[in-house]
């Protein structure tokens, strides 16, 4: 179902979205990547990336803030491969603070990034997807979209309006062959927090495996990591006609985090 389909993941240079851009490509999506970072790398991950799947891979460095911008890059996709019939909103960033300390342009930031950033690219890819009659919106959105933890407003706010978001968005196009499910992972083991472990450790004067199980874990009945090529798997099982029954959704992916 996949095959040949065209995706774009927001927030896919690194972690969990690059996860995502890799089972994607795997299952034979063209795909656009979007993202910061340094350029000899990126260029370098989109080469892999198409030398060892065997599709197109393009790069859109779109800031996520900015309106016109995402514009932008569902138009260049569509130049690209010819339509977006995949869009995952992945891009995210996230600042811990008490409410009365945290900074205003970083609530303005989070919300711009992990929300409104979701609602800008559904808003460019729905008409194209309508007339097609085909289309794939997945939110990766977390464990935050349904549970709160302290120190979290601004990215709590933002997961749980990408809940929301989801849902309304799932009901306006059901009718149209487009389906829109949220992802909501518990703690993934990707490269930026597999550097914060050993400073973790250091800092409180306890093992690696300590700070993995007592600290990060704590909240995860498992006591293991989601990994990102299980989401990517989730993904591109949400792309195929298996999932056509599928939307509106929130799928907690999180060692048992909410059933508690």
């Amino acid at each position: 179902m996949i095959q040949g389909k065209n995706a774009i993941v927001t927030g896919s240079t690194s972690g969990i979205g690059l996860g995502i851009a890799e089972s994607l490509a795997q299952a034979g999506a063209n795909v656009m990547i979007n993202g910061f970072g340094d350029a000899g790398a990126i260029e370098a991950g989109r080469a892999r990336l198409e030398r060892e799947h065997g599709v197109t891979v393009r790069y859109s460095p779109a800031d996520m803030t900015e309106p016109d911008e995402i514009a932008g890059m569902v138009e260049a996709t569509r130049e690209a491969f010819g339509s977006v019939d995949v869009l995952v909103n992945n891009a995210g960033i996230q600042h811990v603070a008490s409410v009365e300390t945290f900074p205003p342009e970083k609530w303005d930031a989070i919300i711009a990034i992990n929300l409104s950033s979701a609602f800008h690219g559904i808003r460019a890819v729905i008409p194209g997807m309508k007339e097609r009659g085909f289309g794939r919106i997945i939110n990766v959105a977390s464990a935050h979209a349904l549970v709160a933890s302290p120190y979290k407003s601004a990215y709590v706010a933002a997961k749980h309006g990408v809940a929301g978001l989801t849902k309304t968005v799932a009901l306006e196009v059901a009718e149209e062959g487009i389906t829109v499910n949220a992802i909501a992972p518990g703690y993934v083991l990707t490269p930026l927090v597999e550097e914060q472990i050993p400073k973790t450790a250091e800092a409180r004067g306890i093992s690696e495996d300590e700070v993995r199980r007592d600290v990060l874990l704590a909240a995860q009945p498992t006591k293991r990591f989601v990994t990102v090529e299980q989401i990517g798997e989730l993904a591109v099982y949400l792309c195929g006609e298996g999932a056509a029954s599928i939307t509106g959704t929130v799928l907690p992916m999180d060692g048992g985090w909410t059933a508690q």
